[in-house]
This record gives C-alpha cells, structure tokens and sequence, in this order.
C-alpha cells in the first residue's frame, strides 16, 4: 500500500486546491488502486467527519466540472483516512507512520512555512523519512533568505535530496507548460524575441477574491512573498530565458537561473520609483458589499494585498526593455496575463 499523507489535510490549500485535484484525478481512473489518502491535522475530529468536509469541498467543484459521479466519490471515500496529529511532536506522528504502513509514503506539507522545519525534523524521528518516504514542500519556502536557508537545511538534515520536491503549483497550469513551446517551438516568433522588437513585458495576476479567512498567513507574507517572488518570478523566467539544450528539468531551470542572476538589484532609494505597494479597502466587488483587510483580520495592519514592480534584465536580448509586474486581491476582475508590447513599425 502507498499512502499520500496531507499535513494541515483541513486547510484551506487542502480543501480548496489538493483534495478537489485528487478526486478529478480519481474520477478519470489515474489514481493507483492501492493508494490511501490520509489527512492529518490538529482538529480532533472523526475519520466520518472528515469525509463530510472533504466531500463538501469537493462536490462543488466537481459539478461544476460536470465531473460529478457517485461511483467516483465512493471509491475516493474508501480511500480517505483521517488523524489528529501535532506535526511538530516525533511521538505524535508514530501512529501515522504505523497507519501508513511499511509502502512508499509521500507528505504534502499543505501547512504554513514557519512550521515546515520542525515537521521535517519531527518526521524524520518518527520514521516517515526513510528510503521510500518523499516530502512535499509549497511555495513561499520561508519568508526571507534567512528562513530559506533554515528550512533548507531541516529538510536536507531529514532527506536525500531526491526524496525533496520543491512545488510550485502554477507551472502545472496549461498556458504556463505552453509558453516554452510558444517560444522555442515557434519559428515567428524567436527571432523577434529580443530588445530590438519588444517595447516592453507586462505580467499581471488578478484575483476578485479576498484574504478571508486566510490572513493569519498572509499577514506574515503579503502579495509581494505571496505571489511575486514565486509565481510571477517563474513566468517571467519562462518568458525570458535563453534556450535550453534541452527541455529535461535541469537544463530549464538552469536557464531560469541564468535570467534571476541578470536582474537589476533595485536599491532602497530606487524602490520608490520602481515599486508599488497597496492594501484593499470595504467596498463592492461582482456588485457584493465586502470587507477591507483590516476588517477581516480584525485590526490594522499593513502587509500589502496589491504590489506593482518594474524589474529589469541586464543581458544582451533584454537590456531597455522593461518588465511590469503587478498581482493583487479583490481587483475589478480575474485576469492572468502576459503582454508582450512589440516596437512599433518604423
């Protein structure tokens, strides 16, 4: 038996993102059958009540999908199991490891990033970092180099670094995994790919929704963390690189590394020209009545909901030309785009 475990399996990134993706993965018959999905989390709560909340959070979707099917759920539901767990505490977590057995286990750490190096510490005491173990870990990992590079070594104290996988969500979207083949694919297109014909690069995400219930970690990260230095770094990587020798995972990577060391440092006295920081207000948003941040997190505060930044990229197919990023809450509407704004003709 494998077993897929979810640390903080009630939480939002659980509920809204990981366990619905399961079940339409479920419902296409691309689960192994001898899979088990064990949620594992503080709430004291019920194997029974669990799947209740599971299944509330992923029929909706699922009908709205038109993806819905008794047959589907019931064979998703088998595989359910639920366990209160602190996952900080090594003695906490040994009856998970004897629930998930002597297979191979994978742990999506669905948690805030403050707690991952003491649940990576704490899994490998408990034995859920042997050999046939893999970990999970979502973007933002840490809040600053610092906290990276503690992270960092907590995971790597824990596990080979084989046995690590360090996940970005948005690179599974379809347009992002399209863009290389826009571009290096797509013989129009490469030799205008440069200085010479862009103007500039505008990279946008707009959500219509707010933080919500959501703020206690994102008052600690705000949009800039949130957001920008993850997924907005990679698609403008993606838009930018060099091509890769070949398209296996390093050599992508390596050329996105390239692009983040050409980017112009921004100074403390360049920062207020280059940058935007903003915070939503109480107000209407799809013609609803809704809070301002303060108001749903209950006191004033000043992380940022809305950020804008210039970057630039100091290389010979990119030097003049600009790059806008910008990614905010409860904008006007949802859009996820990128804007290449050719010269016009002379």
């Amino acid at each position: 038996m494998a077993a897929l475990v979810l640390f903080g399996g009630g939480g939002d990134l659980a509920m809204r993102m990981l366990l619905p993706s399961l079940y339409f993965l479920e419902h296409d018959g691309l689960l192994p059958d001898d899979l088990k999905i064990i949620g594992a989390a503080r709430s004291d709560e019920s194997r029974e009540e669990y799947v209740e909340k599971v299944r509330a959070a992923v029929e909706g979707k699922a009908k709205a999908d038109s993806a819905w099917s008794a047959g589907a759920w019931a064979r998703m539901e088998a595989r359910l199991d639920y366990l209160p767990v602190d996952a900080t505490s090594a003695d906490s977590l040994k009856p998970l490891k004897e629930k998930c057995g002597d297979g191979a286990v994978t742990s999506f750490l669905a948690v805030s990033p403050s707690l991952y190096a003491r649940i990576v510490t704490a899994m490998k005491e408990a034995g859920l970092a042997e050999r046939n173990c893999r970990v999970v870990l979502e973007k933002p990992v840490g809040r600053d180099l610092k906290s990276f590079r503690e992270i960092d070594d907590a995971v790597g104290q824990a596990f080979r670094e084989d046995q690590v996988f360090r996940i970005d969500h948005y690179l599974g979207k379809e347009t992002v995994q399209n863009l290389i083949a826009l571009r290096f694919g797509n013989t129009v297109f490469e030799p205008l790919w440069n200085n010479l014909s862009i103007d500039h690069v505008q990279i946008t995400i707009g959500e219509t929704v707010g933080v919500g219930d959501r703020w206690p970690y994102y008052d600690e990260y705000g949009a800039l963390r949130d957001m920008l230095q993850n997924h907005m770094l990679q698609l403008l990587c993606l838009v930018a690189m060099e091509p890769p020798s070949d398209l296996d995972p390093d050599s992508v990577r390596n050329e996105k590394v390239k692009v983040l060391r050409s980017l112009r440092p921004i100074t403390h006295e360049e920062a207020e020209r280059v940058t935007v920081r903003g915070q939503y207000v109480a107000g209407q948003s799809e013609g609803k009545p809704v809070k301002g941040y303060d108001e749903e997190r209950g006191q004033d505060s000043d992380t940022e909901t809305f950020v804008a930044i210039r970057a630039d990229i100091d290389n010979w197919r990119w030097a003049g030309v600009p790059f806008f990023m910008r990614t905010g809450k409860r904008l006007p509407e949802k859009r996820t785009e990128i804007v290449i704004q050719f010269k016009p003709l002379p």
